[in-house]
């Protein structure tokens, strides 16, 4: 790492911590690593992304669908494929389709900052959305929407297969855990969902654009943070 990137992930962690919470303190660990079968991991890596293709496949060929009539461009997912973090939106939006990738813009610029005050950086972890289009005024997505699509996210988790799955957003919450309360009454507490016949743990919190529009509840979502950064040592997960 240069010293220009290194000092651009110390700015970004510095920024939104001291945004919410100045006086926190990150202890310096040593990175493990450790070697593994190069053959296997092709061979893994390969059916992946065959799974993957095939999903993003059929999504594309919905029919009767009017997200997919009007956005017209798929956003499926990007990132590491075989990463132990997958986190979860809840639509792409303009900015999303324009650059045909995950949480860009303001939105992407805070969620960066946001995982970089855990030391994860976005690129290393895998992304993905509730609703793989563009919705009208980008509004939020109807739970007939979401029901619909969450045949396919839970496929999208199933091949992901990720130790951790962090939720951003109510129609996130709503499409993986089927909970239409209040994310507010939800969020903070880790959760459980089984997918042919797997476990994995579940941390809601709120959607970079939300703290975007009401940043007085960055508090909140810092403390849900520090949770998802402990799991993460507890499981002894690499990022």
């Amino acid at each position: 790492m240069n010293k220009k990137s290194f000092n651009q992930i110390k700015s970004y962690r510095e920024e939104f911590i001291n945004s919410i919470e100045p006086n926190f303190t990150f202890g310096k660990k040593p990175i493990n690593r450790i070697k593994s079968d190069n053959t296997k991991v092709k061979k893994i890596n390969l059916n992946k992304e065959e799974e993957l293709k095939k999903l993003e496949q059929t999504i594309n060929s919905i029919q009767n669908c009017n997200l997919k009539d009007y956005s017209k461009k798929l956003i499926f997912g990007d990132g590491n494929i075989n990463s132990s973090i997958m986190i979860i939106g809840e639509a792409p939006g303009q900015e999303e389709v324009k650059n045909e990738r995950t949480f860009q813009g303001e939105d992407g610029l805070l969620l960066k900052k946001m995982l970089i005050a855990i030391n994860i950086k976005k690129e290393n972890i895998y992304s993905t959305y509730a609703v793989n289009y563009r919705t009208p005024e980008d509004r939020k997505p109807t739970s007939l929407e979401i029901k619909r699509y969450s045949i396919f996210l839970k496929e999208h988790i199933s091949i992901i297969d990720p130790k951790i799955i962090i939720l951003f957003g109510s129609s996130a919450m709503e499409s993986v855990t089927a909970l239409s309360s209040k994310i507010s009454d939800e969020r903070g507490d880790w959760k459980e969902i089984i997918l042919k016949n797997k476990t994995y743990p579940i941390m809601i919190t709120f959607n970079p654009s939300y703290l975007i529009r009401f940043p007085e509840n960055k508090k909140y979502s810092w403390e849900d943070l520090k949770k998802i950064n402990k799991k993460i040592i507890d499981l002894k997960i690499q990022v």
